[in-house]
């Protein structure tokens, strides 16, 4: 008979309600920023796959994140829908960092190319988003994703569609 050793995590997270209610007052960038800067909670979903760090400019969004066995499939390596959310983090909030107060979006479209296995022998990896194209309507980012030792492991483009905000009421 073989034991496994029991493994487990808890994390928590504030009031996502708190940073919806901000968006459209303050540009992308300011408030990826404030909560860069910690002055504003960071969305529930960073803390439930454990991104760490980010950086934001303006058409640029960098996120990281250490492989841990929580992120892993069947197979043993990280699943494919913790890659795709950074690579999606990555390219909408690089969007993000190019609209005023009161544009808002949503992501149209998610291509990805998985390109090598990750596992936590990747080691730190670092996803930037980059926008290539941004109309009236659209935006067209991509995102990369490379380990440890700098190897490209996965690619995605994302369509982004730009909507006018409601006013916010005083």
């Amino acid at each position: 008979m073989t034991q496994t050793q029991a493994r487990s995590r808890t994390f928590s997270w504030s009031d996502p309600g708190l940073n919806a209610a901000l968006v459209g007052r303050r540009s992308g960038l300011e408030l990826l920023r404030a909560m860069i800067a910690g002055e504003l909670a960071a969305p529930p979903v960073m803390h439930l796959i454990d991104m760490t760090r980010m950086e934001a400019d303006e058409g640029r969004v960098a996120v990281e994140l250490v492989p841990q066995e929580f992120h892993y499939n069947p197979l043993g390596t990280v699943h494919g829908g913790v890659i795709s959310t950074l690579l999606d983090t990555a390219a909408a909030c690089a969007v993000h960092t190019t609209l005023p107060a009161g544009v808002g979006y949503t992501s149209l479209d998610l291509n990805v190319k998985f390109l090598r296995p990750v596992t936590v022998d990747s080691g730190v990896l670092r996803c930037e988003g980059t926008v290539l194209q941004r109309g009236r309507r659209t935006a067209l980012a991509e995102a990369k994703l490379v380990d440890a030792r700098s190897r490209l492991v996965a690619h995605a483009t994302s369509s982004c569609l730009l909507l006018p905000l409601d006013s916010p009421t005083p």
